[in-house]
């Protein structure tokens, strides 16, 4: 057991429908491992969901909100109520808000996930360098339009266009990346470092070692989350994760509650 760990502010439960658990067991998993707290972050259901696969239904909302109530009623950790909202143009200003009007949430994860990076493999003929290019013109366009709703409190995965190894050139990124972490600086929000990347074919955090330096100039704070789809993944590679954020200049990690964020020591 590692008690410095931080909280792990990015878990998903069963009624993600890919994921397994539920907050109870995130808990229980989280206090094994000497992690303080943990936010349940299940993904936001979405009217006529074109990927009713992922995630709850707009009926199981309620029951989301009992899970997460009874896990905060054990008392194994402290149990924070979060919800992944999916960034979509055409949703933001209608069916989001209105979910987030529907609890006290804790915090709100923003978050890309549409788009031809999520399967596109590096040895796809499609992935010449215009595309790779236009493709990430296109998702940091869209991070900084996810952060312009001020909508959100964390940036969840945010260099997640990189998810199958499918790269694009440093030239590039110094000159996207930079106008969304402006964004996100104006915005007041949070960048999680989300390890899940480390288990994917990018095989490293999101976000990586030079954004999260971008993100220091600016004065970004940081999160961590695991994006754990079962309980044993709570706080998975948190120790490095530390490390990296650390090397990029980072002394404080952001903590919130009722969606209000303080900044803390980075232990």
């Amino acid at each position: 057991m590692t008690a410095s760990l931080p909280p792990d502010y990015h878990t998903h439960t069963q009624l993600c429908r890919h994921a397994g658990g539920l907050p109870i067991d995130y808990a229980r998993a989280a206090a094994a491992r000497g992690i303080p707290e943990i936010a349940c972050t299940d993904h936001i259901p979405f009217p006529d969901d074109p990927t009713p696969s992922i995630r709850m239904t707009r009926e199981e909302f309620d029951a989301y909100l009992g899970h997460v109530r009874e896990a905060q009623a054990a008392g194994s950790c402290e149990v924070l109520l979060g919800i992944e909202a999916d960034y979509q143009r055409d949703l933001v200003q209608g069916h989001v808000q209105a979910l987030l009007d529907a609890a006290d949430f804790d915090l709100v994860l923003g978050s890309l996930h549409t788009g031809p990076f999520w399967d596109l493999a590096p040895d796809d003929p499609a992935a010449t360098p215009e595309f790779v290019e236009q493709m990430n013109r296109t998702y940091y366009r869209r991070m900084a339009e996810l952060a312009d709703t001020r909508l959100y409190d964390v940036c969840s995965h945010f260099d997640v266009v990189k998810r199958t190894g499918v790269r694009a050139p440093e030239t590039l990124l110094a000159e996207i990346v930079p106008p969304a972490l402006d964004a996100v600086a104006a915005a007041g929000m949070a960048v999680e470092i989300n390890t899940s990347g480390l288990n994917h074919g990018a095989a490293e955090t999101y976000p990586s070692l030079q954004i999260l330096a971008w993100m220091k100039e600016r004065g970004i704070p940081i999160t961590f989350g695991s994006d754990a789809h079962n309980p044993d993944q709570v706080g998975q590679h948190f120790e490095r994760a530390v490390e990296l954020a650390k090397a990029a200049g980072h002394v404080h990690r952001a903590q919130f509650r009722r969606r209000k964020k303080l900044l803390v020591p980075l232990a």
